[in-house]
């Protein structure tokens, strides 16, 4: 069938057709394509540019039908303070992966909020222990917000420590997500002193420079390292990943942009000493979690798979949605 035209969706619009519960089991379900061979390899391009810069990730699944996505992203750490624009925007261009027609445009943020807490919720169902109840937020921004929201889904979290290099900004969130979640949150300023104390520890920051260590991880912690997106950015020493077991969400990304690419070149770790891609674990090939005193770890760049899965269901969505704008790009 000839398609009417393609769907343009806001903010607001994605928003309202993707919630989170539905992205986690989208992005689950991903990965388990991934390991199925029901996929077309996902890709990633970044571009450095002053104060910033640009990555494109793109992938496809087959998903009865088969879509591709294509996400370009602007990474502004400074745009909130000097121009009043979120620091990371873009679009997302869904297209049929059987013709090339461009399904949907879409407003890529909140694509990309709500599949990072995906994917963390994801590894943790795998790599958490089941009785963890103590979480440390490291980074306590929109990004954050989502990942104590994803790890509620599938751990029983009921303490939180709060960091952030602007206390203000830990304590605010800390009274805003104990009224929405109805646990208790607190903002801490000592982050080895709560990670000390945790089961799971989330660091999701713009570092570039390693702040959590070997020695700063108890027995038996799930850390989830969110932040690395480009070869620069950097939150685990090298120390941390070597000898602990290491799950990447694509192996070949994380040697290049992730914190894998970090201790490949300390040079304490080799590619053959990770573990597994996460979409190994999820299909049941290589176990996760396999004691309750072994230390975890996920290293999370972010991949296209993650952003064609919410995609595609915000898309089916908006297909049985009123009022929503298409146009013809080829008229």
């Amino acid at each position: 069938m000839k398609p009417e035209g393609t769907l343009l969706l806001t903010r607001a619009n994605v928003a309202a057709l993707l919630d989170l519960d539905a992205c986690i089991a989208a992005v689950e379900q991903a990965f388990a394509l991934y390991a199925q061979g029901k996929a077309l390899p996902p890709g990633v391009l970044g571009v450095h540019a002053r104060d910033g810069g640009f990555h494109i990730k793109a992938a496809g699944l087959e998903l009865g039908r088969t879509y591709f996505a294509a996400k370009i992203n602007g990474n502004f750490f400074f745009n909130r303070e000097r121009f009043g624009l979120p620091n990371i925007q873009g679009l997302v261009v869904l297209c049929d992966g059987e013709n090339g027609y461009p399904l949907a445009v879409m407003d890529s943020i909140e694509i990309t909020i709500q599949r990072t807490g995906a994917a963390t919720a994801v590894a943790a169902k795998y790599l958490a222990r089941a009785n963890a109840r103590t979480a440390t937020i490291c980074g306590c921004g929109n990004q954050g917000r989502v990942q104590l929201r994803a790890l509620t889904r599938v751990r029983r979290i009921q303490r939180v420590f709060a960091f952030d290099v602007d206390e203000n900004q830990a304590r605010q969130y800390a009274v805003e997500m104990a009224k929405e979640l109805r646990i208790e949150v607190q903002a801490v300023g000592d982050l080895r002193g709560a990670v000390r104390q945790s089961d799971v520890c989330v660091t999701c920051t713009p570092s570039r420079k390693a702040f959590l260590g070997r020695d700063d991880v108890p027995p038996g912690m799930f850390v989830a390292a969110v932040g690395a997106d480009n070869e620069e950015k950097q939150e685990l020493e090298p120390a941390l990943l070597a000898g602990n077991k290491l799950v990447v969400d694509i192996l070949e990304q994380c040697a290049t942009i992730g914190e894998l690419h970090h201790a490949l070149d300390a040079r304490v770790m080799s590619r053959a000493g990770v573990h597994a891609e996460l979409a190994e674990v999820v299909a049941g090939r290589k176990p996760g979690r396999a004691s309750e005193d072994e230390i975890t770890i996920f290293d999370s760049t972010g991949t296209a798979l993650q952003d064609v899965a919410a995609a595609a269901v915000v898309y089916e969505r908006a297909i049985r949605a009123s009022g929503v704008t298409r146009l013809n790009f080829f008229a």
